[in-house]
């Protein structure tokens, strides 16, 4: 794997564990503050404006082809703040579940649009993507308590609150997601096993939201893309427009990239180990918008090559 280092700049600073960045084709770009509770949009030049409170854990957000911001809630932490640096530590005292939200970016009006699927209620909601058929992956990372741990699982939704479906179950931390450019795989990182996982998708066209799951052994029904070996944990990804993915790795901190057959291609190594989230945007694309969220940074770096281009 080619080691390389992030080259670019701090955009913004202040922001309360930012995650989510979603690059606005004005040059704005918005996140999450998760601690914070709130939708933020970052001005080009560095300035915080508040799109919403949301409350909760906001977590993971994409932009839907109606225009709104759709958000992961994961339902809130707890947190641990040490010389500067802050880093989740469990559930919220008042956490009550999680759920999908979407936000009027002009109004900054909220719904709630899931909390449970087929009765079961959503623990802790992450990422998000579009497809092209009007719905949405999501990771439902879990909840981790200090004597148990409820289990994460991959689902599909219609972005009008139609309908929601578990597509994949169980899978153990499911963070970041993301679509192959064809839009016939989706990707899923493992945050505890610093895995990246595949599953194809059979018929998008006419029966979205379902997979193609392996048998087993596959713990979760995907195929392994990748595993990183020690101590790293995966976050979010990314995906480049020539396939390539990109996983957000925190304890080394920054950037690994694969190939869509599993070769391990670079790692950009960032200024910290909360290194959480990337997003593509600029005219050409290849503008990496990272999350530095232990010290609640947005960065913006030069990327080699130009990310895939969004549905939505």
């Amino acid at each position: 794997m080619k080691q390389l280092k992030l080259q670019g700049e701090v955009m913004a600073t202040g922001l309360a564990f930012p995650e989510g960045p979603v690059a606005m084709p004005d040059g704005s770009v918005l996140v999450v503050e998760i601690a914070g509770g709130r939708l933020t949009r970052v001005l080009p030049n560095g300035e915080l404006r508040k799109v919403a409170d949301l409350g909760g854990g906001p977590n993971g957000a994409a932009l839907g082809p109606d225009g709104h911001c759709y958000v992961c809630n994961n339902g809130g932490f707890s947190w641990r703040t040490d010389d500067g640096f802050t880093r989740p530590t469990g559930p919220a005292e008042d956490y009550d579940g999680g759920c999908i939200q979407r936000v009027d970016v002009e109004t900054g009006a909220v719904q709630t649009l899931y909390t449970h699927c087929d009765g079961i209620p959503l623990h802790g909601p992450n990422d998000i993507v579009f497809d092209a058929h009007g719905g949405f992956w999501f990771t439902d990372f879990g909840k981790t308590f200090e004597d148990k741990m409820l289990r994460g699982a991959v689902y599909y939704a219609r972005l009008d609150g139609s309908g929601i479906r578990r597509a994949a179950h169980p899978v153990l931390t499911p963070n970041g997601v993301g679509l192959s450019p064809d839009g016939s795989r989706l990707y899923v990182s493992e945050t505890e096993t610093s895995r990246l996982w595949s599953y194809p998708i059979p018929d998008a066209a006419s029966a979205p939201g379902h997979l193609q799951l392996a048998a087993w052994p596959s713990p979760n029904g995907g195929q392994l893309v990748h595993g990183l070996p020690g101590f790293q944990r995966f976050d979010s990804l990314a995906v480049e427009e020539g396939g390539n993915v990109c996983v957000a790795t925190l304890v080394r901190g920054g950037i690994s990239v694969f190939s869509a057959d599993g070769e391990a291609l670079e790692f950009h190594e960032a200024p910290e180990g909360y290194c959480t989230n990337i997003c593509f945007g600029g005219s050409d694309r290849r503008t990496a918008y990272i999350t530095l969220s232990g010290h609640g940074q947005l960065f913006a770096a030069r990327w080699p090559r130009a990310g895939l281009a969004l549905n939505g």
